[in-house]
């Protein structure tokens, strides 16, 4: 379909098809379609699968009715965060886990390690056998009654919806990572193409068209939503990563929450602020210095230039002093400081109507 494929976390991706500014535009105007194949899926079963899951995720599971979702995290014992990710409730006794990319092998290891031989749990990886799509944009329920025959079929916000078809099951679960209405339809790696091709043409029949990294890396960051690797890391806990939402510290124990009671007793040293440029400037970059009262005081996270707003966003982590909205900061790109200031997120919000 032409497009332009890059590295990414061990796969070839399409970055653009036709390019990330139009395609950024398709998303928030109309709809568009993403191939998320490259993210990782666990089924995790079992009596113990439930108190298992809460010992090791950050969120609670215990609040999750069959057929909800959650954010939650996967934290080291240090409470740093190995992977952000989506947990679903597909019954009493099954979850389905939606990971990311780059931590497939991590996520599993660490998941691995926590269990004991008195947990009542069987895990499965089928990461290597599934493939997934992201529809996205306020015309996504339009696409899903074209290719489902049913708008029925649409989830509902943070809920799965499992069903069996001719192809195998499919899993339809509604969330995704763009601030748009949606859902992320996974299905067994050999029906994809077909699944793609069909869902490609019902999207270019709404107005949309399909989306590359690119876009799908401009769109979450003017909603504010954390890049692991980027703005998540093993070394910072979800609380300097203003994620507190999603870590329930008084369910019980689990993995890395004495660090995270400790951390929150003597108080964070930094916390990740969202910042916009304040004047012509070259769109800021991951690991471009920022600079506070003259003093280089961090590098950024996540930065470019937002399609939306026609100014540089990004998110960096700041001393506590420096993170209030409003603050001055300053970017320094190819060694001259341009002006911008901490904001707060998401950078974007949808027009009223």
């Amino acid at each position: 379909m032409g497009a332009r494929m890059v590295p990414f976390a061990g796969w070839d991706m399409p970055v653009q098809y036709t390019g990330i500014v139009e395609e950024h535009k398709a998303v928030r105007q109309s709809v568009g379609v993403f191939d998320i194949s490259h993210m990782g899926q666990f089924i995790v079963s079992g009596k113990g699968a439930e108190v298992f899951l809460n010992r090791v995720l950050t969120n609670n599971i215990s609040e999750l009715q069959p057929g909800q979702g959650q954010y939650t995290l996967l934290l080291n014992t240090r409470g740093g965060v190995i992977d952000d990710l989506i947990a679903y409730r597909i019954s009493e006794r099954e979850f389905f886990l939606v990971v990311n990319a780059s931590r497939i092998d991590q996520d599993w290891e660490q998941l691995e390690s926590q269990l004991t031989s008195e947990d009542d749990v069987l895990m499965a990886n089928a990461s290597d056998f599934t493939a997934g799509l992201a529809i996205q944009g306020p015309k996504a329920r339009e696409v899903a009654a074209a290719v489902f025959g049913d708008e029925n079929s649409f989830p509902a916000h943070n809920t799965i919806l499992v069903t069996m078809a001719e192809s195998g099951p499919m899993w339809l679960c509604g969330t995704g990572y763009t601030g748009e209405e949606g859902f992320e339809f996974f299905m067994p790696a050999e029906t994809a193409e077909a699944w793609f091709r069909k869902i490609v043409d019902a999207v270019k029949a709404a107005g949309g068209a399909p989306c590359g990294l690119g876009a799908r890396d401009t769109l979450r960051l003017e909603m504010g939503y954390p890049l692991n690797g980027n703005d998540l890391s093993e070394d910072r806990t979800p609380l300097q990563a203003g994620l507190g939402f999603f870590v329930d510290l008084d369910k019980g124990d689990f993995t890395g929450r004495e660090a995270l009671v400790a951390q929150k007793a003597a108080g964070l040293p930094d916390k990740l602020a969202a910042f916009r440029m304040t004047g012509a400037a070259p769109p800021p970059r991951p690991h471009y210095p920022v600079a506070h009262a003259g003093e280089i005081v961090g590098e950024v996270c996540s930065g470019t230039q937002s399609p939306s707003l026609g100014a540089g966003i990004g998110m960096v982590y700041l001393p506590l002093a420096a993170t209030a909205i409003g603050t001055a900061i300053e970017i320094e790109i190819r060694g001259r400081r341009f002006p911008a200031e901490v904001v707060k997120k998401p950078f974007y919000r949808k027009p009223s109507v």
